[in-house]
């Protein structure tokens, strides 16, 4: 899930920023932009919203994107 670091970067957010717009722990956005846990679905949604993609992605199984 490494593209919700590049997309968070390019829309010039840091993590700490994008962490409090979607209302979650900046601990816990690291995990989720390092793969290590996924969003629930709705904090999947909100980031969804906020970087301007499709909030399935994040359940989608490795090799469908």
């Amino acid at each position: 899930m490494t593209f919700i670091k590049d997309m968070r970067q390019k829309e010039q957010l840091k993590q700490e920023q994008l962490a409090k717009l979607i209302g979650v722990s900046p601990s816990y956005l690291s995990l989720i932009e390092r793969g290590k846990r996924r969003p629930s679905v709705e904090a999947a949604k909100r980031i969804g919203a906020v970087l301007g993609f499709d909030w399935t992605l994040f359940f989608e199984e490795e090799g469908e994107e």
